[in-house]
């Protein structure tokens, strides 16, 4: 059987492993995007920019849901398998 502080170490790892690719994500479209609006006012014309802000906010959206929705539910997930593991133990 697994050390438990080991355990706990790495899910403590993937969890701020993935908080940290949701903040990367959000200062790349940050960056980005700030720099397709500069460019698009420099050469005037028609607003293009914000097709590519609108369409990857959404992405950059859905990807926080998933990553600070889905850290919530690990609690629930633990609990879940406690409870088969339970049952199961009482089966045998």
């Amino acid at each position: 059987m697994s050390n438990p502080d080991h355990d706990l170490e790495r899910r403590a790892r993937r969890r701020v492993g993935m908080k940290i690719g949701f903040f990367t994500h959000a200062l790349v479209f940050v960056l980005v995007n700030t720099g397709l609006f500069v460019i698009n006012n420099v050469t005037g014309g028609d607003r293009w920019s914000v097709w590519p802000l609108w369409g990857w906010g959404l992405g950059l959206a859905i990807h926080g849901l998933v990553t600070f929705i889905g850290l919530q539910g690990d609690g629930l997930k633990d609990r879940m398998l406690r409870d088969e593991v339970e049952r199961l133990r009482k089966r045998q």
